[in-house]
């Protein structure tokens, strides 16, 4: 870092220097334990090797819902669980790239490659399982629903708002339950362009250099360098397929 991004880092870590940050720094080691064994289970899915766990199986709890534990642990699990949860959310307000970043990679374990940037505001859910690719830009106040996996290759740029969900109730199942697996995980590919305020629901692809307009709601496969728009999304036009540019990780200081 140079001596201005050092003189911001001081600067902001006396200003949120309070009693949740310092009980963070406390709850550290449990945060990155959970956070592994996330990014372990995770890889383990995507090897095909452990399954989803209950899926199919009568139920009358929503997989979704954290983990029932006996004794001590169903005390203490809920409360780690919801403090990490509410911590991850308040990382996301942190006005400095370097202090979010640090707690992003060492953290939350997020996958996330040099010059990349998450503005400001993101709401990261499992972050063991998100991959960002160098160079790519995550608009401020996006929502990462990587609990079934996100993907997101290089120079890919979302603007602000942005929502990826990889993980939903079954209207259908009698018991309201997560019927998801690993199927459900969502790819963006180099060189896209995801518009502001546009959703993108589970098991989706969108394609190397494709550009989803503003507000579109995405509940299928997009195609390489085509032009979606619309609710659902629908291709309406095709871009440029010689891409050439990289993009470069600056920012504002604070954002």
């Amino acid at each position: 870092m140079n001596l201005i991004e050092v003189i911001e880092v001081i600067l902001i870590a006396v200003l949120v220097l309070n009693w949740k940050w310092i009980g963070f720094v406390l709850f550290f080691p449990l945060a990155r334990m959970q956070s592994a064994r996330e990014r372990a289970r995770y890889a383990s899915e995507q090897e095909g090797k452990s399954p989803r766990s209950g899926v199919g199986e009568e139920t009358s709890e929503p997989e979704c819902a954290p983990q029932a534990s006996r004794g001590i642990k169903s005390l203490i699990a809920p409360l780690a669980q919801g403090y990490i949860r509410w911590m991850t959310y308040e990382t996301g307000k942190l006005p400095s790239h370097h202090l979010r970043n640090f707690i992003y990679r060492h953290v939350l374990l997020v996958d996330l490659a040099e010059k990349a940037t998450i503005y400001h505001g993101a709401d990261i859910r499992s972050g063991a399982k998100l991959h960002i690719g160098k160079g790519s830009i995550i608009g401020d106040n996006s929502v990462l629903d990587a609990r079934n996996g996100i993907e997101i290759g290089r120079d890919v740029n979302f603007s602000s708002g942005v929502q990826i969900w990889t993980e939903q109730h079954s209207h259908a199942d009698p018991y309201f339950r997560c019927l998801s697996d690993r199927s459900y995980r969502v790819r963006v590919e180099d060189h896209a362009w995801i518009g502001p305020r546009v959703i993108v629901l589970h098991s989706v692809t969108i394609g190397k250099g494709a550009v989803v307009a503003a507000g579109a709601v995405v509940t299928k496969d997009v195609e390489p360098y085509s032009i979606v728009a619309g609710i659902p999304a629908r291709k309406i036009g095709e871009r440029n397929h010689d891409l050439r540019y990289e993009l470069k990780g600056e920012h504002l200081s604070f954002l």
